[in-house]
């Protein structure tokens, strides 16, 4: 297993058919890479308090998986994905935890299904949709 600090801490959220991004100020956290055969990560929060009935909230959805946006060890590196359930919320005095464990969504691999359903819809198919695609994926 790898550790690693958590800098940042967003959810990505759905309103109106687009995808808005709830910061949650960190006041402290850590990211843990399990290794294991399923590639799951381990989330923990350290928060103010307030967000404890937002977070109880989200852990009843129907479909309980959350898309969360956040930087591992440094502000200056680009933001990681992952769909993740909470396992776990905590008082601790006056702040709270948010225990989640999930995977890590491939971003790149995410932009480049999209440019092969995008060209697909736009009538390529055979060597003419090789050709693009790889002209794209070159971009």
């Amino acid at each position: 297993m790898k550790t690693f600090k958590l800098i940042s801490f967003d959810i990505l959220e759905e309103s109106n058919k687009q995808v808005v991004t709830k910061n949650i100020p960190l006041l402290d956290g850590l990211i843990i890479n399990r290794e294991d055969e399923n590639n799951q990560w381990i989330l923990e929060a350290y928060l103010d308090r307030s967000y404890y009935e937002y977070f109880d909230e989200l852990m009843d959805l129907e479909d309980k998986k959350l898309m969360v946006q956040v930087k591992i060890t440094k502000e200056s590196n680009q933001p990681a994905t992952f769909l993740v359930s909470i396992i776990g919320l905590n008082y601790i005095d006056n702040y709270m935890n948010v225990l989640l464990m999930g995977t890590i969504v491939d971003r790149k691999q995410g932009d480049m299904e999209r440019k092969l359903k995008q060209l697909i819809e736009e009538g390529y198919e055979g060597t003419a949709l090789l050709e693009k695609f790889k002209e794209l994926a070159h971009d």
